[in-house]
This record gives structure tokens, C-alpha cells and sequence, in this order.
């Protein structure tokens, strides 16, 4: 099993800034807000240029050993949530 690196407090990709929240040993993520944006049938979605950045903040955490997710929630929120394995 190889070893995983530490999380970070803040990473930044590109304009965003991804801040880390721990709630406990199973509720651990990265979260940035972006712009409230709107679909065609007026349904919330990510800023897409925020929703790129947190892709790719899951691409660098799996590359250190982490398994995590994306997800959006309301207001412009994204989050990227670490699973424990």
C-alpha cells in the first residue's frame, strides 16, 4: 500500500481557491464557491471554469494516494470530498 501525502490547508488551482474542511475522520473535503449559474431549465449548476479545477484537484489528490469525488451543492459551491479507504 503506498503512502498517502498530507492534505493541505488551501489549494490553489488556477483562480480558485479550494480551502480544506475537516468535520471529522469521515467528512474531510476541499470547498470553493464560485458563481451561481443556471441551467436551461433553471436548475443550479458550477461555475464551469470551477468545475474544471475541481476535476483536476481530484487528478492531483488520486495521483497522492487519495480516492475522492467532485460534487456541487447550491449557491455555487464545489466541493471535492476525500473517502476513506
Amino acid at each position: 500500500m503506498s503512502k498517502k501525502a498530507e492534505l493541505v490547508e488551501k489549494i490553489t488551482i488556477g483562480y480558485y481557491d479550494f480551502e480544506f474542511v475537516s468535520n471529522d475522520d469521515d467528512d474531510n473535503f476541499y470547498q470553493c464557491r464560485g458563481e451561481v449559474m443556471y441551467d436551461d431549465e433553471h436548475d443550479q449548476i458550477p461555475e464551469p471554469g470551477l468545475w474544471k479545477a475541481a476535476q483536476r484537484l481530484v487528478e492531483i489528490l488520486k495521483a497522492d494516494g487519495h480516492k475522492a469525488i467532485r460534487n456541487h451543492s447550491e449557491k455555487g459551491w464545489v466541493e471535492v470530498c476525500i473517502e476513506n479507504n
